[in-house]
């Protein structure tokens, strides 16, 4: 939700907002915007609870105290639903929902991990954690090579069918019980990425939450921190820098970063410093970047790893690094960082990222002169575009035809070539 758009909604509910403010209890339906509006007022994330409002807070969906598989249930039911999906794509990405709980909230779902209660399914067993461990591996190999919009709607099914029954299921022990919570957590991960690289904010913001919340009933700090990242990597493209902050530093405290693998110590690093830039606070982005190259150098080589570490390599680390000397002022180090990134990469294992990176790259090259290296980086975009369904290559298509505006009114062949493949793109796509 844009600041405008917060003025607008509250405007039409001022009289709620007008009876709260004068000691009458409002709706809750009206809960979210009141507290909406005053995380847009303060700049900061705030809680229902921290202004009186958690008995009246309506969305169970992204609550941190809802009952985790029921509200992960319903999300999905919403989200597979023709025109349930509708009242969903158009709720706000909310910046209360980045106010994390504290310490006894984490206790909380850590015992549920100790004393998990009885159920009346399934027996589940090792083998059935493999399996869904498999799909998790597979469904993110596709969602890299070919973008959000494939699959999504087999994530999210997979995710409230066969998965669900598995958490609501008699477990062999509580190793496999907490190891199949962290597989469901990898799942609803992947569910909120797919959804945010559609452009779906609030819907992705709400399969996080749920990733964040089985990970704590798992007992996984590192899995929590991954998802911690994936909220943090979400709002610092929606622009809201010090949110990210606080998410990605939450993932790199205690056990959620000791526990971790130097590569997701690294990945954690990464987006710390990402933030920090994007935040304007360019000492402390160089000190996590640095901290990221370290993690990384480090050999823990021996050390067993998650299967979701796959997406992040030297070439995500660069690609990061670009980004934080962007913001840094620095416009060649970045183009240099990321024409390394596109170097690196393995083009087709990660087409979309690949993809991505061209787009900042040539954007780079516009906005330092170099328009016919951009347009050459561009094309070179739209040939990787083959076979991806992504908001976020789409944006790249359309940054493209938008830079190039100025320029095709001179009639020059290779720009109306180009402006016109990317208008294919953008109409073939959708």
């Amino acid at each position: 939700m844009t600041a405008a758009e917060t003025g607008r909604t509250l405007r039409t509910n001022r009289s709620a907002v007008a009876h709260w403010i004068s000691g009458t209890p409002p709706a809750p339906t009206t809960v979210p915007v009141i507290v909406e509006a005053l995380c847009r007022l303060l700049g900061r994330s705030l809680s229902a609870a921290e202004i009186g409002l958690a008995q009246l807070a309506s969305d169970d969906l992204i609550s941190w105290d809802a009952d985790t598989l029921a509200a992960l249930g319903e999300l999905g039911r919403r989200d597979l639903d023709v025109e349930r999906r509708q009242a969903l794509a158009v709720a706000a990405y909310s910046l209360q929902a980045l106010a994390l709980p504290g310490d006894r909230w984490w206790a909380h779902r850590a015992e549920k991990s100790a004393h998990p209660s009885g159920a009346n399914g399934r027996r589940v067993g090792r083998g059935d954690l493999e399996a869904v461990r498999e799909m998790v591996a597979a469904f993110s190999r596709i969602d890299q090579r070919h973008g959000g919009g494939h699959a999504r709607t087999a994530v999210v099914q997979y995710l409230i069918t066969d998965v669900s029954n598995y958490l609501h299921g008699r477990f062999i022990d509580d190793h496999v019980r907490n190891d199949m919570f962290s597989a469901a957590s990898e799942l609803a991960y992947l569910a909120g990425w797919t959804a945010f690289d559609n452009s779906e904010h609030a819907v992705a913001q709400r399969y996080f939450v749920s990733a964040l919340k089985l990970a704590a009933e798992a007992n996984n700090p590192p899995t929590a921190g991954h998802a911690l990242r994936g909220m943090a990597y979400q709002a610092v493209d929606l622009g809201h820098g010090a949110q990210a902050v606080g998410l990605i530093e939450a993932a790199m405290e205690g056990k959620r970063y000791s526990l971790a693998s130097s590569r997701e110590r690294s990945m954690f690093g990464a987006q710390l410093a990402r933030s920090q830039a994007a935040a304007g606070r360019h000492k402390a982005a160089a000190a996590a970047l640095a901290r990221a190259e370290s993690d990384l150098a480090s050999d823990r080589s021996r050390t067993e790893e998650p299967g979701r570490l796959f997406i992040f390599g030297e070439a995500d680390l660069t690609f990061q690094r670009a980004y934080t000397l962007r913001d840094f002022g620095d416009l060649h180090g970045a183009a240099r960082e990321f024409r390394r990134s596109v170097r690196i990469r393995n083009s087709t294992a990660f087409a979309r990222v690949h993809v991505v990176t061209l787009g900042e790259l040539a954007s780079l090259q516009v906005r330092q002169g170099a328009v016919e290296e951009a347009c050459a980086t561009w094309s070179r975009a739209l040939d990787a575009m083959d076979g991806i369904q992504s908001a976020r290559t789409r944006r790249v298509a359309s940054d493209m035809r938008q830079a190039l505006s100025p320029l095709r009114r001179r009639g020059i062949r290779a720009v109306a070539q180009l402006d016109n493949r990317a208008a294919a793109y953008l109409r073939d796509s959708v």
